[in-house]
């Protein structure tokens, strides 16, 4: 009985120790990585449009019988936010122009990815031959890959711009599977 009363008397004042905030309960643990970039630019990249992931679906063979069959395309954005109000100016590197404004930001995007063997104007795909994906801007003009793409003005606040991604055919033979393609991008302002 002496023991019963001495280790309900130890239970007791544990439990009142806890209560008064003393008692350690060990757990799980992690880190948080943190970073980011200070950067001098009319507009901010949203968060969201740093690292995408663009889902193509299923692609169906029938519609890439021939070189130069494409399949349907797929849009993407580019968000852009706390754009201020400022002057910007670009050169076309296709055409030669100016492009410029008072009042609102220019930017050009450079898409970077490996190149198609057979259609070096297409992304490099993985996993699959005779396909490569075709990238144009919302005006439907090719994006040449490494290189700037048009001048683009950007609105004051926020703004979103658009891009698509098409499955094509290549004159290479074309096989069935899974297909993965990484392609960067990078805003260029002046």
């Amino acid at each position: 009985m002496k023991f019963c009363a001495v280790t309900a008397l130890s239970c007791l004042l544990l439990a009142l120790y806890a209560a008064q905030g003393h008692a350690e309960t060990q757990g799980m643990s992690g880190v948080v990585h943190i970073s980011g970039s200070l950067v001098d630019t009319p507009c901010a990249l949203d968060m969201s449009s740093a690292d995408q992931a663009i889902d193509l679906g299923y692609v169906s063979r029938s519609q890439l019988m021939r070189p130069g069959d494409e399949a349907s395309p797929v849009s993407f954005q580019l968000r852009f936010v706390d754009c201020q109000r400022a002057s910007g100016s670009l050169l076309s590197e296709r055409t030669g122009n100016l492009v410029w404004s008072a009042w609102q930001p220019v930017v050009s995007v450079a898409f970077l990815a490996p190149a198609d063997e057979d259609d070096p104007r297409l992304v490099k795909v993985q996993g699959v031959t005779g396909m490569g994906l075709r990238l144009t801007d919302a005006l439907g003009r090719d994006v040449r890959l490494g290189a700037r793409g048009e001048p683009l003005f950007l609105a004051h606040g926020n703004d979103t711009l658009t891009w698509q991604v098409q499955p094509r055919r290549t004159t290479a033979a074309l096989s069935n599977g899974a297909f993965r393609a990484t392609v960067d991008f990078r805003l260029v302002y002046e």
